[in-house]
């Protein structure tokens, strides 16, 4: 039977394979130390197909269930999904602190931020309702049909 012999301290091969884990380890440790900003690449250039329920504001995540929409106050929901310019999904504690220019849908029953996309520079340019006004589903004024 024959066995292989182990590699000798002095084989060229380990000092080869140090090198190359150490690259590994210096690429991923500068990978993880990206700020928060480099984690949402821009647009890839392709269009996105939005809701035309969807409107238009600006995005501040401030913790994982609250925010702020347009300057007022909003509670996110329970699965609110936050898309990236390339249509993936981000991870709203990734950007909390962060403002960005969106497209979102409210939830019509409970009011919550159900969905909302960061937008490329192409998007934001075009026109879109934004949500400025304040709707209820209720009049205070007298009807009488």
């Amino acid at each position: 039977m024959t066995r292989c012999t182990p590699l000798s301290t002095h084989s060229p091969a380990r000092p080869l394979a140090r090198a190359a884990l150490a690259g590994i380890a210096c690429a991923l440790l500068s990978a993880a130390a990206l700020p928060a900003a480099a984690q949402v690449p821009p647009g890839l250039g392709g269009a996105r197909p939005f809701p035309e329920a969807a409107l238009r504001g600006v995005l501040t995540i401030h913790t994982i269930s609250d925010a702020t929409l347009n300057g007022r106050a909003i509670r996110m929901a329970p699965g609110m999904r936050l898309f990236s310019p390339q249509n993936t999904l981000v991870m709203p504690h990734g950007v909390i602190g962060q403002s960005y220019r969106v497209n979102y849908v409210i939830e019509n029953s409970t009011g919550m931020l159900l969905t909302a996309w960061i937008l490329t520079e192409g998007e934001a340019a075009q026109p879109r309702k934004g949500s400025d006004l304040v709707q209820f589903n209720f009049r205070t004024e007298y009807d009488p049909k």
